[in-house]
């Protein structure tokens, strides 16, 4: 990333999401931190989100790293399905920031649904059974 670039961006603001989570990631010139509905990510405990969400910061160069704060306000859903909104927004915010053809090669090569979102949703369930697929038994007897 050239000197030029980082300077003229200000803000760069992306979207994430997953299944009926939403995240929203801002990008700007800052030391490296990164925070999640306020929170630090090095405080959040549980260990599976907090690496499912350090996973785009991981493929990308450590000067790019330590020259961004990121800021990500998620909603919605559960927490796995949070974390993968999030780091959807981020990758995305990150590819924006950077102008890069090559790390969005690297963010595909690694994991498609970083950049590409998953389109599967939840059935609605119906009338007529307790789920969106299965029915009251019948007794002939």
């Amino acid at each position: 990333m050239s000197l030029k670039t980082s300077a003229r961006k200000a803000v760069v603001i992306t979207l994430g999401k997953r299944k009926t989570a939403k995240a929203i990631a801002q990008i700007r010139n800052g030391i490296g931190r990164i925070r999640v509905n306020g929170i630090p990510l090095e405080v959040i405990q549980n260990q599976i989100v907090k690496w499912k969400i350090m996973e785009p910061l991981l493929l990308v160069d450590e000067s790019v790293k330590n020259s961004i704060d990121v800021d990500v306000k998620v909603s919605g859903g559960g927490f796995m399905g949070q974390a993968e909104a999030a780091r959807m927004a981020i990758a995305r915010g990150l590819i924006k920031w950077t102008e890069d053809e090559t790390l969005k090669l690297n963010f595909i090569n690694y994991d498609r649904t970083m950049l590409a979102g998953d389109p599967r949703q939840t059935e609605p369930k119906k009338f007529g059974g307790p789920g969106a697929r299965r029915r009251r038994q019948k007794s002939y007897r």
